[in-house]
């Protein structure tokens, strides 16, 4: 993941600035996932308010995609209900 921040990782920051905020949303755990490395880059070069949409520290279950994505608050209305809250 630090690869893919990594690149471009000047215009990432530009976008942070220039939103002021910043929401990152993965298909798996919070922890140690794309959100926290957002968050130590941002933390250090640019201190700009992040919200993490992913499966919070919780034990997965099985079951159809559609279901576990919404149980896990990473649909679509979850994300946008997220974006909604930071505006």
């Amino acid at each position: 993941m630090q690869r893919c921040w990594a690149k471009n990782e000047r215009k990432k920051l530009k976008a942070a600035k220039e939103c002021g905020k910043v929401i990152t949303a993965e298909e798996h755990s919070v922890i140690g996932g794309l959100g926290e490395a957002v968050c130590a880059v941002l933390s250090e070069k640019c201190p700009t308010p992040v919200r993490r949409v992913g499966v919070q520290d919780k034990f997965g279950c099985s079951g159809p995609a559609w279901d576990l994505l919404k149980l896990y608050g990473l649909d679509a209305a979850t994300i946008c209900k997220t974006a909604h809250e930071m505006l």
